[in-house]
């Protein structure tokens, strides 16, 4: 064992106060992440949106495709978070780098296995009823933006094991130092400034590719150098094989993605149903989705600091550091989507405005009127997607995988689907009847999903 395993985050404070500054500690820095990540996107969807509502339906189809393959690759990055936050805090480090490698080995692996189905996004999109030049100019950015995604899955490995260590600020300013970097490739290329091609969304997706490879760089170096991370040796040789943990890793990952999936592609789905309904929709549910993701970033990055939280109270057998821990981080998330919702209710126009430039004037009245009831609707549903988001990632922490992906597959795609096929289209509410569609979906997960936290978290001490 190294000297490595003496340096991991000791046991923290036990007391509620100890438990909140320890789940801020870990989950702020995330949650800059997570912002910072998103802020990539929406720097891509403002820029974009300056050329008009079919580019920016175009990019809003491209980037849904990119991040589902994305979401299949991220779950078997995920899988190796709580594997190896129970092994630090058990002080075992070569458990840490063994789960880490094969973490790396299985996302290159499924993320080879994706690059030819990628190819043909503008095909299939068609196939799913797609308008031709939505779907040909999807198809072009998505093959150039696919070349990021080896490099994507990677910054998800390196944030699973320095997140498992709660050593998570370089992560935060390995994806913020992007920023700059992806909006100025942007401008460069998309507008064709300083006598570049004029490249439109095809430039937006070199940027990304560009920022995202910035990233892995920066993470790697840290690994490398940091005093910690170094003892881990995580780069030295590398393909040496740990079958065992590799099949953990496959086993939980894939039930992970198949969570991710059907959540993830229930939103992909509400933009395929509202591409059919026309382009207009499709911009407005574009920066309604950009919208909240932004606010959804608090508590997705709190929910990664309960999947770790859980996962050393299980590596300690702590069943009141779980229960305090848990209640922490649902209470700091939920407080929040209280927070979130009232401002989707009261400042929708604005939120609104901030997507849409002079340039696209003439779509702007009809965008914003479009959008406004999607983001009432998206009002109601942040406590209930909060809490799931939550609820899973707990579960996920306890290396409960099976059932919640169960769970998420019957919620969203059993409940959620039809409610809001029915609510669109026979019942013609439209965009309005597929994000409410949205709210059933979420509801019946988080219900579904409390049920089982209750049931399993007992556990922790059998």
């Amino acid at each position: 064992m190294s000297d490595a395993a003496t340096l991991t985050p000791a046991q923290s404070d036990p007391s509620w106060l100890g438990h909140i500054r320890a789940t801020l500690r870990l989950g702020v820095p995330l949650i800059g992440m997570q912002l910072a990540q998103i802020g990539l996107q929406v720097t891509d969807t403002v820029m974009i949106g300056r050329l008009g509502a079919e580019d920016l339906a175009a990019a809003v189809l491209g980037a849904q495709v990119y991040f589902l393959s994305f979401v299949l690759t991220w779950g078997f990055a995920q899988a190796l978070v709580p594997l190896a936050a129970a092994a630090a805090a058990r002080g075992d480090t070569q458990a840490v780098r063994r789960a880490t490698r094969m973490g790396a080995w299985a996302v290159i692996a499924a993320t080879t296995v994706l690059m030819p189905i990628l190819w043909g996004t503008g095909t299939w999109l068609l196939w799913l009823g797609q308008d031709p030049v939505l779907a040909a100019k999807a198809g072009s950015y998505v093959r150039i933006a696919q070349w990021g995604l080896f490099a994507f899955a990677l910054v998800a490995v390196l944030r699973g094991f320095l997140s498992a260590l709660e050593r998570t600020a370089f992560v935060f300013w390995a994806t913020v130092a992007a920023i700059p970097v992806n909006a100025a490739v942007n401008y460069v290329l998309i507008y064709g400034s300083f006598g570049a091609p004029a490249l439109g969304i095809e430039g937006a997706a070199i940027a990304s590719v560009v920022s995202v490879s910035l990233t892995l760089v920066l993470m790697i170096g840290f690994c490398r150098r940091d005093a910690m991370t170094r003892g881990f040796q995580l780069f030295v040789r590398p393909w040496r094989a740990d079958w065992p943990t590799l099949g953990r890793i496959l086993v939980m990952g894939a039930a992970i993605s198949a969570t991710l999936l059907a959540e993830v592609g229930r939103f992909a789905m509400s933009a395929l149903m509202i591409g059919w309904i026309g382009t207009i929709p499709l911009a407005a549910h574009g920066i309604a989705m950009s919208i909240i993701s932004v606010i959804f970033m608090v508590p997705l990055g709190l929910s990664s600091a309960a999947t770790v939280r859980a996962g050393r109270a299980l590596g300690r057998r702590d069943a009141l550091g779980l229960a305090r821990a848990s209640w922490t981080v649902l209470g700091l998330s939920l407080g929040f989507a209280a927070l979130s919702a009232l401002l989707l209710w009261i400042f929708p126009v604005p939120l609104i405005g901030v997507f849409l430039g002079p340039e696209n004037a003439q779509d702007a009245a009809l965008i914003i009127a479009y959008g406004v009831p999607l983001l009432a609707v998206a009002a109601l549903f942040q406590l209930v997607d909060t809490a799931q988001v939550v609820l899973v990632a707990l579960l996920r922490g306890l290396q409960d995988i099976r059932v919640p992906m169960a769970i998420a597959i019957v919620s969203y795609w059993g409940v959620g689907v039809p409610a809001g096929s029915v609510l669109a289209f026979p019942l013609g509410l439209g965009g309005v009847g597929v994000w409410l569609g949205l709210l059933i979906g979420l509801t019946a997960a988080a219900l579904a999903l409390a049920l089982r936290y209750r049931r399993v978290a007992p556990r922790i001490t059998a």
